[in-house]
């Protein structure tokens, strides 16, 4: 037996009305859950340093975070106390680095810091993260993120908090 044309249509509205409910729901639930990131913008002043040497580098990329948690959202009790880039010296060299606080009563399951940096030209060169798991409510967490891409190459960087609730 086939469906008339306005069965079919009723049908294909029914499945996209459940589609969209069940969307929605992963967007946006759960306490203290907001929605899309908020990233702050910083720009990084002009910088003198060399670029790594290759073992430099290699211990960099040993401690440089990449890959994101699909899993996190923008959640309203993560907020920076403060952050800012910085050079240090050695094999760690570009970081951004700061503190991030859990406003929250109730343990995040994981945090995650997020920071994209980009050329003069506005290009986006890269991202990187730092992670913390079991952050404790109303407790504070230094992060360093470190930063692979030369020096010489970096304008400004942007960044957000996510996270995991308990």
């Amino acid at each position: 037996m086939t469906a008339s044309p306005t069965g079919r249509r009723q049908l294909l509205l029914a499945v996209g009305a459940v589609s969209s409910a069940l969307l929605a729901g992963c967007n946006g639930g759960g306490p203290g859950v907001e929605g899309e990131p908020d990233y702050e913008r910083e720009p990084i002043e002009d910088i003198d340093a060399e670029d790594r040497s290759e073992t430099e580098l290699t211990a960099a990329e040993a401690l440089a975070e990449q890959e994101i948690n699909e899993s996190v959202s923008a959640l309203g009790e993560l907020s920076f106390e403060r952050h800012e880039f910085v050079l240090e010296d050695g094999f760690r060299g570009p970081t951004v680095q700061g503190v991030l606080e859990n406003t929250g009563d109730e343990r995040i399951d994981l945090a995650e810091v997020r920071v994209r940096v980009y050329n003069d030209d506005g290009d986006q060169l890269g991202r990187y993260l730092d992670t913390i798991g079991d952050f404790d409510g109303e407790t504070t967490w230094e992060f360093q993120v470190v930063i692979l891409e030369p020096p010489a190459e970096l304008a400004e960087y942007d960044i957000t908090a996510l996270g995991t609730p308990n």
